[in-house]
């Protein structure tokens, strides 16, 4: 009797201890996420042939030169009852599949070699890409998609090279917009630093210090940015200088001219120039039109319509034969 007291007390402690773990497992085991590999999976092979864990290798690493072929295999495992039928492909076209379709039996593991050719004008620096492997299929463990990440790093001498060009401002409201472009000319990849400052007849009339932009400049891309200036002077003549900095030295600037004017300061001046212009040409046209009458030789009558030479010219003989005669009758 003691003894089966104790088997059934001991019965009654493995049961509720049962119990107890059994839901605790259960949530320690993660819950498949939406979209995640049914099945089968892709995954850098080893390369001692082992069979490959995320441990091992989580993505590809691969480093060469511009120019220069690498290789590398990724592994297909098929744990299912069922085969499946993998594409392959790669989201940069520097990726080559020996095969790009696929076939993996059930319970069985495939490798499939690829290659990475880098471009001879590739940038030194990192490179991002991806080798995706789906699959599709109506049997319960074909369909899905798998991704594995591939790094590449180009070897070489870095240039980084930045100018900034088309720098304009114009006026808006009481605002003003600095308009400018900025052009990654060397083989880096790089995040500019943008310092302002503009100079009047008078000093100093802004100071921007550099600041990082939030655009991200590839090899050879270019982007059409713009600065806002809030207060800019009412009156003067301001010359405006951009700087550009990035990491590795890579340094620009340029400038441009920026007149603040008001209108009525530029239009009175103009109104007032063309008024006194338009009043010495009246003028002279009045005075060479009074100085040109009576010229040309042509007689002037008197008002009793005798006919008189113009002033300054002999009287003729008439004239002596007249003053003769007057004489005589004297």
């Amino acid at each position: 009797m003691p003894f089966r007291t104790r088997t059934a007390v001991s019965g009654a402690i493995l049961a509720t201890a049962a119990v107890l773990l059994c839901p605790a497992a259960a949530a320690a085991r993660p819950a498949a996420a939406p979209g995640a590999t049914p099945g089968w999976s892709a995954a850098p092979a080893p390369a001692d042939g082992a069979a490959p864990s995320a441990r091992d290798r989580p993505y590809f690493y691969l480093a060469g030169a511009p120019g220069t072929v690498m290789n590398d295999r990724v592994s297909l495992r098929n744990p299912g009852g069922r085969a499946v039928t993998i594409r392959l492909r790669g989201s940069g076209g520097w990726l080559a599949f020996a095969a790009k379709e696929v076939t993996v039996p059930p319970r069985t593991r495939a490798t499939v070699p690829f290659t990475v050719t880098v471009p001879p004008d590739a940038a030194p620096g990192e490179h991002s890409a991806a080798l995706v492997a789906t699959a599709g299929g109506t049997g319960r463990g074909a369909a899905g998609r798998d991704t594995v990440p591939v790094h590449l790093r180009v070897t070489g001498p870095a240039l980084a090279a930045l100018t900034v060009e088309n720098v304009a401002v114009r006026g808006r409201g009481g605002a003003a917009v600095i308009r400018y472009t900025l052009v990654n000319r060397g083989n880096t990849v790089l995040t500019p630093r943008l310092a302002v400052r503009a100079d009047g007849l008078f000093g100093p009339v802004l100071r921007r210090a550099a600041r990082t932009l939030p655009d991200r400049l590839a090899p050879g891309q270019s982007a059409d940015l713009t600065e806002t200036w809030a207060d800019p002077p009412g009156l003067d003549a301001v010359k405006v200088r951009l700087t550009v900095t990035a990491d590795g030295g890579a340094h620009g600037s340029a400038t441009a001219s920026y007149s603040a004017l008001p209108w009525g300061v530029v239009a009175g001046p103009v109104f007032l120039l063309a008024g006194v212009g338009g009043l010495v040409v009246v003028r002279r046209r009045r005075r060479a039109k009074g100085t040109g009458e009576g010229r040309g030789g042509e007689p002037v009558c008197s008002g009793d319509g005798a006919a008189r030479p113009p002033a300054g010219e002999a009287a003729g003989p008439a004239a002596e034969l007249a003053s003769s005669g007057s004489g005589a009758r004297a």
